[in-house]
């Protein structure tokens, strides 16, 4: 009996572990969320909280999350509690800084570009701002349903993302989001908490 006990909870772990069914996308789905997508672009100021595991190359890290966006513009910065160090990384007006580094302070006009240049990361902040909302970013992107209608994959710039949760704000904003491009680079983002300024 104890080991049927055992078992049962080992399949329920499993059971939980297993995506939810998606649907190709047909007309009404990809309707409904051209809406979402332009109800989020009609907001495009908003801010979360959360946590966020990063890893690049068999190099990673995770810790807490603060994002902030005001249209084009951000401020990300990026606690890690183990080892307490902190980044900031910011956009204004086209021009990205990252501080927190022993080497001091640097900037450049692409975010991307610097993060990886500093950590190894490959965090593709820009179309990341998009995906953290369950929206497609710019360009090109097949997306695949949950069972209520809302993205469960966004395959877009070689990346997959994966929703787990969703909220239940109108429209509904993501909790839990997996990324990945190939076996190199993945991107987990828990959100504890969303608000709009």
């Amino acid at each position: 009996m104890k080991r049927l006990g055992v078992a049962l909870l080992c399949l329920a772990g499993l059971a939980a572990c297993v995506p939810a069914p998606v649907r190709e996308a047909d007309a009404v789905l990809l309707s409904a969320q051209a809406g979402r997508e332009a109800r989020l672009a009609a907001a495009p100021d908003w801010q979360l909280s959360g946590r966020l595991a990063v890893s690049a190359g068999g190099e990673g890290g995770n810790g807490r999350i603060e994002w902030r966006q005001q249209g084009e513009d951000f401020d990300i910065r990026l606690a890690a509690p183990v080892t307490g160090k902190s980044w900031r990384l910011r956009q204004q007006g086209g021009l990205a800084t990252l501080e927190g580094l022993e080497q001091g302070t640097l900037s450049g006009p692409d975010a991307e570009a610097l993060l990886h240049d500093a950590t190894g990361w490959r965090l593709p902040v820009q179309a990341l701002a998009a995906w953290a909302r369950g929206a497609r970013a710019e360009g090109a992107a097949t997306i695949e349903f949950g069972p209520g209608g809302l993205p469960a994959l966004i395959s877009q710039r070689g990346w997959q993302v994966e929703y787990r949760e969703w909220d239940a704000a109108d429209p509904a904003r993501p909790r839990r989001i997996f990324a990945r491009q190939g076996e190199d680079a993945s991107v987990r983002l828990v959100v504890d908490a969303w608000e709009t300024p």
